[in-house]
């Protein structure tokens, strides 16, 4: 991906369009390459890298809010031939929070200190971690961490609210006046030269695992042990029940 961090009005529309090219363009292009060759053997599975920005805009991030919300839209569509056509191809969208990534050194940024993603954050081996899971036992969608679940269903039912809070934090909360090292060259129209690695500079604040995270990849023991918990709470009841009886 690549990013353009700025007010709208203030964005070069030639950036705009850039930032629309590679990061919804490309899920495009590289699930059409991907499905030519898996709708005529009937078989494979797709992974879409969404995000919470995909159901939620926030200030300064026009492009790329607008470009996961258009990937989300894209997804379902192509999800829904492929089941008009009784395909076994899968599609999945992993939809995540914000990531210790590289990407906060080299997006294009017009902001006075050095871009952050906005907090919580997560190392990015966790949420590749995640997406190992989804690639083992697929499934339509997942939400990865809690701000993830809490962003998604905020959205839904309190967006006025987001409104007013985005607008009063969402400048502040982007940005990380305590780091000071110098931003590597943008990455918007060329690659950057040399392997950067996958952490960011945020290590410091970023965070493993988390509940949520847990549970999306052990679903499994967790439905056992609801369901446990279930039977025992029914039992109990039941003695207390008989006892009184």
């Amino acid at each position: 991906m690549v990013g353009v961090f700025g007010e709208f009005l203030t964005t070069d529309p030639g950036d705009f369009e850039r930032a629309t090219q590679v990061n919804y363009f490309g899920f495009v292009n590289g699930t059409r390459a991907a499905l030519k060759r898996m709708v005529p053997r009937d078989s494979g599975h797709i992974i879409q890298i969404g995000s919470a920005l995909a159901h939620r805009g926030i200030p300064l991030q026009a492009a790329y809010c607008a470009s996961k919300h258009a990937i989300t839209g894209f997804t379902e569509s192509v999800t829904t031939e492929l089941i008009h056509n009784k395909s076994k191809v899968r599609v999945s969208q992993v939809d995540m929070p914000a990531m210790n990534t590289i990407q906060f050194n080299w997006v294009k940024s017009q902001l006075p200190h050095h871009p952050q993603p906005v907090p919580t954050i997560f190392q990015p081996e966790t949420c590749a971690r995640a997406v190992a899971d989804v690639a083992d036992h697929p499934r339509r969608r997942s939400w990865i961490g809690e701000p993830t679940v809490m962003t998604v269903l905020g959205n839904r039912f309190v967006a006025p609210f987001l409104d007013v809070y985005l607008a009063k934090t969402g400048y502040s909360g982007q940005q990380a006046p305590d780091k000071t090292e110098p931003m590597l060259p943008t990455n918007l129209y060329e690659p950057v030269a040399g392997d950067q690695g996958s952490r960011g500079i945020f290590s410091d604040q970023a965070k493993e695992t988390s509940p949520q995270i847990w549970y999306t990849q052990h679903r499994g023991v967790s439905y056992a042990a609801a369901a446990g918990a279930l039977v025992g709470g029914i039992a109990a009841l039941a003695a207390g029940l008989k006892a009184k009886r």
